[in-house]
């Protein structure tokens, strides 16, 4: 195995063989400068293999927060990893190659030593015509964000001049990469609450005008949960705002754990919360309702040594597509005042025939 460091790639551009490899690259630079990660991949699957003569190309995306490398795009006619975890040990010459962040080049895969690679590890390894890959960490501001692979270059190994441009090809890729990376991170702060990461006021506005014309066209109705803390100010003046913060950071947690995948939880105001169910009927809604209470009040949460009691109060609604966002929000909140006048801790469901 040939480690290649990424300083490698100092061109001196008045050498026509530099003039040559910005040529090649400039095409591919403009089309990877972009903020849709599905094109920079297709640029690093489709057309970067035949620049350098490899047959197969994969690209895997870091997730930082699980330190694993996911697979986004190959063109193998066959099933590859679709997850590459970077604590597995021994460590793979991908995993290796993110270590390092050094461009790795293995000539002959089954006879190098660093690691070993096991025959039982590759399934598909009579799919291969040569036994030679290279492995690019992709790079931006000193961090892997990702891992370009590259196999069966069948006319030869990899030349100095595969080695410039898949050197340089891989920071490019790196840097557009984080731009994504670093677009996604601002877009998802700007929809997020900053304290519980359920969606914000806005955000929660945006998405009941979706469902709501998702009903209108599809059909089905909407059920609007609202929720609000119990005697928040108490504990804020008892304990400090920062035990108010783990009051609140602890029920957007069990309120999440009620709901499923397509519900949409939000923060909609300081203590109190809102949950959209698209396409759910009043008594599916109530069960969820009930249920959030429950695990609310479940057990305790402690703050400074001390416990602190939690409980919510809770009013829900089922609409159709006709009414307007205000109204649903202001009919569930007034069965929340129901349940608040109720004694707090319970449930109470808006019903139009008592108004």
């Amino acid at each position: 195995m040939r480690r290649i460091k990424n300083d490698s790639t100092g061109c001196d551009l008045n050498s026509d063989k530099s003039i040559s490899l910005l040529q090649q690259v400039t095409p591919l630079a403009r089309q990877v400068n972009c903020l849709d990660i599905d094109r920079i991949a297709e640029v690093c699957v489709e057309n970067i293999p035949k620049m350098v003569g490899a047959k197969f190309a994969s690209l895997y995306i870091l997730d930082e927060t699980s330190n694993i490398l996911h697979l986004h795009k190959h063109n193998h006619p066959y099933l590859i990893n679709k997850i590459v975890s970077l604590s597995q040990n021994p460590p793979s010459p991908m995993v290796m190659a993110v270590r390092s962040k050094e461009l790795m080049l293995v000539g002959d895969i089954d006879t190098h030593n660093k690691p070993v690679i096991r025959k039982s590890q590759r399934a598909f390894a009579e799919k291969y015509e040569t036994k030679n890959c290279a492995i690019a960490p992709l790079i931006c501001q000193s961090r892997v964000v990702g891992v370009l692979n590259l196999a069966d270059k069948s006319n030869a190994d990899f030349g100095e001049a595969d080695i410039a441009l898949i050197e340089l090809l891989s920071q490019l890729i790196g840097a557009s990469i984080g731009n994504v990376k670093l677009f996604e991170k601002m877009q998802r702060q700007a929809s997020t609450d900053g304290l519980t990461g359920l969606v914000n006021h806005k955000t929660f506005y945006e998405i009941l005008e979706k469902e709501l014309w998702r009903s209108r066209r599809y059909g089905g109705r909407i059920s609007l949960i609202m929720v609000d803390v119990d005697n928040l100010k108490r504990v804020n003046d008892t304990h400090g705002h920062r035990a108010g913060d783990r009051v609140i950071t602890e029920v957007s947690r069990r309120i999440k754990g009620c709901i499923r995948q397509i519900d949409v939880a939000a923060r909609y105001g300081g203590d109190e919360f809102a949950v959209i169910l698209p396409n759910t009927m009043l008594s599916d809604a109530q069960v969820v309702a009930e249920r959030v209470v429950e695990a609310v009040a479940s057990c305790p949460t402690s703050w400074n040594g001390e416990e602190i009691p939690l409980s919510v109060s809770v009013g829900l609604g089922e609409y159709d597509s006709d009414t307007n966002p205000e109204d649903i929000t202001s009919k569930s909140d007034e069965a929340l005042y129901m349940a608040k006048q109720a004694g707090k801790n319970t449930v109470r469901v808006f019903k139009p025939n008592e108004q």
